[in-house]
């Protein structure tokens, strides 16, 4: 029993270590890029990360299923991720205010390529490990999961109360961190490859290409789809919350308010929503099946993106809390729910892979339209422009900011209403698995 709660423990200390890398910059890193001379390439930083998943974590993942050990890959891929990560911060410190795109988009890019993975690749590590030791995955996985969210929130307070939340020290901090975990990665047990297991494959086998063979159900299709279609809402205010709420320093009433001055700690009552919400997904999948789920998630992101367009940080101040609130069970009940999902549907041999196909469709397609789409979005009713507060200048995203929190509503609100209608699912978790 001792050595059994030894592994649950690690794999919290792997998932704490895990959200904390980007936690650090998450949210925080379009208030850096704005001054910094890069505002109009926000969602450009924000889709490549959607642009690496669409290959990245298929590829990891196909290698983990198949020749390295998984923590392996995962220590790998945090090391490599860690160097150009910190490659972004020291760079950004040394050219002050003069910084030049090709030169922190392709470090931060190739930071970004090798971490994405690792998303779905920490995931395939624990499950791993977990059935290893007799663990129901259902059961156990989301409170281990929820310690990633704890160290998310732990890295937004650091970077917050530091003040790097405009500087690049939020990189460094990030790839410190980054460090810390890939070294530690290689501690945990061996995940062994399955590939080990059978050396007669075919071609397509060997690159994991089985994963794809999903698409020929059509429950799994369909699921697929929404997954890429509700992944368009995934990183939209992680890019741009941070700037609305920063630009009502602006109008004197709201300048010298909690949410002003501190955005991205009131930001994090987003993930502290989601430490709660994980908790509730095992009773909700056994109870209610992935359909009802998934749309409670769908229906959940109407209201994060409707209750931004309607508050502020003065009086209405609940209504952008409120939107915090629900924030943890639009994500949480996707992501954690279909990533559980995915595992208890597919065959050992592939999951890793299909993992990866899943974070390919939701991080990766949906991200990346999203991101982009959202930017259009933006520049079409705000803009960067250079505000005199006392004795300061400061360039703020300044403008017509209910506008595009509705949009993206009523675009979630669309999503929510098709797959209602198209998604068929019989079975609750609980009986899925017992097949």
């Amino acid at each position: 029993m001792r050595n059994n709660m030894s592994i649950k423990f690690r794999l919290i200390i792997m998932n704490f270590l895990q959200f904390a890398v980007w936690g650090a910059y998450l949210t925080s890193m379009s208030r850096y890029l704005g001054p910094a001379g890069l505002g109009s390439h926000i969602g450009i930083f924000y889709s490549v990360q959607g642009i690496v998943s669409i290959f990245m974590p298929a590829l990891i993942g196909i290698i983990a299923d198949r020749w390295i050990p998984a923590q392996k890959m995962l220590g790998i891929c945090h090391l490599l991720s860690a160097m150009f990560m910190l490659s972004v911060g020291l760079y950004g410190l040394s050219a002050n205010s003069i910084v030049s795109f090709p030169i922190i988009f392709t470090l931060y890019t190739f930071s970004v390529a090798f971490y994405m993975p690792t998303l779905a690749l920490s995931n395939s590590v624990a499950y791993n490990i977990l059935n290893q030791f007799n663990y129901d995955t259902v059961k156990e996985f989301p409170s281990i999961r929820v310690f990633g969210t704890i160290g998310f929130i732990i890295s937004m307070w650091v970077v917050d109360l530091l003040g790097f939340q405009d500087s690049a020290m939020q990189f460094v901090l990030s790839g410190g961190i980054g460090i810390l975990l890939g070294l530690y990665a290689f501690s945990l047990p061996n995940c062994l490859p399955n590939g080990l297991h059978n050396s007669m494959k075919s071609f397509g086998k060997s690159l994991g290409l089985d994963a794809f063979k999903l698409f020929k159900q059509k429950k799994m299709a369909i699921f697929f789809i929404f997954s890429m279609f509700l992944g368009v809402s995934l990183q939209i205010t992680n890019g741009f919350a941070n700037p609305f709420i920063a630009s009502f320093e602006f109008l004197p009433e709201y300048s010298n308010t909690f949410g002003v001055k501190h955005s991205n700690i009131l930001i994090s009552l987003s993930q502290v929503s989601e430490t709660l919400c994980i908790l509730l997904i095992p009773f909700f999948l056994k109870k209610y099946g992935i359909k009802i789920v998934m749309l409670i998630a769908m229906f959940a992101w109407v209201l994060r993106f409707a209750f931004f367009g309607l508050g502020n940080p003065g009086n209405g101040i609940w209504l952008l809390v409120l939107s915090m609130l629900v924030y943890g069970v639009a994500f949480d009940f996707f992501n954690i729910s279909g990533s559980l999902f995915v595992d208890k549907e597919t065959k050992p041999e592939i999951r890793s892979s299909a993992q990866g196909l899943f974070m390919l469709m939701t991080n990766g397609i949906g991200a990346t339209v999203g991101t982009l789409a959202a930017q259009a979005v933006v520049n079409v009713f705000c803009k960067w422009t250079d505000v005199t507060i006392g004795s300061q200048t400061k360039s703020m995203l300044i403008g017509d900011w209910s506008s595009v929190w509705y949009i993206f509503a009523g675009y979630a609100l669309v999503v929510a209403l098709l797959f209602a209608i198209l998604f068929k699912n019989k079975y609750t978790m609980k009986e899925e698995t017992q097949k």
